[in-house]
């Protein structure tokens, strides 16, 4: 039976693949009907993002999985691969962009009817923001990482879709025709950017990467803070989907007895889970006298 957090994930993705599947069918249509290739480069956009809908939906489901005999530590590293795949897929569809665009900032030709590709971009503003809100609230009550980057794409489209939408407006005043291909190209650039941040994120879970700062700071302050603990070393952490993995050397008086030692330990795990929730925390004990490694790692 799927928990709470898990029925969640799949409706915010679900509603993804059903927003961006309309509004990428809308924008196609109006766009070639125009003749406006930023309207064009939005259907792209929003192409991609309807991709990653999907990519973040088959991520939510396969990553809530138990472990099992192939994948001992669970299969939440689908998050991370579903993110990096996702920001490849932005990159490559702003290197396209920019091709297309850059072969029409000579032309002079004005598209048609742009109080159609108007009413488009008002519209596909308005459903982003709202959907792009819901799915980033759900991604960070359930950590997902795939979720959150659907949420980024789906707002670098609101800001994306709000420059397409200014620049109609201008053309329309002005008749100026370069600021269709124009619009597309910082449209381009916009997603690059959001591509890149995505990728470096997806990049450090996959090569497991150390736990943010600040996830660390609280685990050595739990370590510092109890008073059985007199050392620790060999501190190593990382991040598997939404679950962290934690494991760690204290050292302890030699005189404890096993049964105490284990409670302390108990303690320790309690503790982190408390703040660090979901994590797997793996503790090894050490009797003082034997010879330490440095502090933290």
């Amino acid at each position: 039976m799927l928990s709470h957090e898990e029925r969640l994930k799949r409706s915010a993705a679900t509603m993804s693949i059903v927003s961006n599947t309309t509004l990428m069918i809308f924008k196609l249509v109006v766009g070639f009907y125009v003749g406006a290739v930023s309207i064009i480069s939005e259907a792209v956009h929003s192409a991609v993002d309807l991709i990653a809908a999907i990519i973040a939906y088959y991520a939510v489901r396969t990553s809530a999985k138990p472990p099992d005999g192939h994948h001992t530590y669970g299969h939440g590293k689908m998050e991370n691969l579903s993110g990096a795949v996702e920001a490849l897929l932005i990159v490559g569809a702003a290197i396209w962009i920019i091709i297309e665009a850059a072969e029409k900032l000579g032309s002079s030709e004005m598209p048609t009817y742009l109080s159609y590709g108007i009413w488009v971009m008002g519209i596909s503003i308005i459903v982003n923001l709202f959907v792009s809100e819901r799915l980033m609230r759900v991604a960070r009550k359930t950590d997902s990482q795939a979720l959150e980057a659907d949420a980024l794409h789906l707002r670098a489209d609101v800001w994306t879709s709000g420059g397409v939408l200014v620049g109609l407006v201008l053309m329309e005043i002005t008749g100026m025709a370069w600021i269709d291909p124009a619009m597309a190209i910082i449209v381009a650039f916009i997603i690059f950017r959001a591509g890149y941040k995505m990728t470096v994120k997806s990049a450090n879970d996959l090569t497991d990467h150390a736990l943010p700062p600040e996830e660390e700071a609280v685990i050595i302050g739990i370590l510092d803070s109890h008073e059985a603990v007199q050392e620790y070393h060999y501190l190593r952490t990382r991040k598997s989907g939404n679950y962290r993995f934690i494991d760690v050397h204290i050292v302890m008086d030699k005189n404890m007895t096993l049964e105490k030692a284990h409670r302390v330990s108990e303690q320790i795990e309690d503790l982190v889970k408390a703040k660090l929730s979901p994590v797997s925390i793996i503790i090894h004990m050490e009797p003082t006298g034997e010879e330490k490694t440095p502090r933290k790692r």
